[in-house]
C-alpha cells in the first residue's frame, strides 16, 4: 500500500513542477548555459508525468490527451500571455516526445506489474 502512495506523490509532484516550469512568469530554474538543455527538461517532465501518471493508473486517453494539450497550449500561452517568457515549437516537440516515451515506458511497466508479456 506505501508504494501506491509513492507513485501517487510522486506524480502529484511531477505535475506540479511541470505547472511551475510551463506557467511561471519568469523561466522557471538557471540559465546552465548548456546547449538545449532546457529542451532536456521539457523531455524529462512530460516523460516524468506520462509514465507516472500511467504506473498510477490514469487512463491514457486522458492523459495523454491533457499531455498534447499542455505541450501545445503551454507554448502559446507562454508566448501570449507571459510577457517574459516566449513560446517555443522545438520545445512543444521536446514535450511531445516525452510524453510518448514516458507512456511507453508506462505502458510497459503496467503489463510487467500485471505479469504480461
Amino acid at each position: 500500500m506505501r508504494a501506491v502512495w509513492a507513485w501517487r506523490a510522486g506524480f502529484v509532484l511531477a505535475c506540479l513542477v511541470q505547472l511551475y516550469g510551463l506557467y511561471s512568469p519568469q523561466q522557471a530554474g538557471p540559465d546552465t548555459g548548456i546547449p538545449y538543455a532546457d529542451k532536456v527538461a521539457h523531455f524529462l517532465i512530460f516523460a516524468a508525468v506520462a509514465y507516472l501518471g500511467r504506473r498510477v493508473g490514469v487512463p491514457a486517453r486522458w492523459l495523454l490527451g491533457a499531455l498534447v494539450l499542455q505541450a501545445i497550449g503551454s507554448e502559446f500561452v507562454q508566448h501570449y500571455l507571459l510577457p517574459d517568457r516566449s513560446g517555443d515549437p522545438f520545445d512543444a516537440l521536446a514535450d511531445l516526445l516525452g510524453t510518448a516515451t514516458g507512456a511507453w515506458l508506462g505502458f510497459r511497466a503496467v503489463q510487467k506489474s500485471r505479469g504480461t508479456p
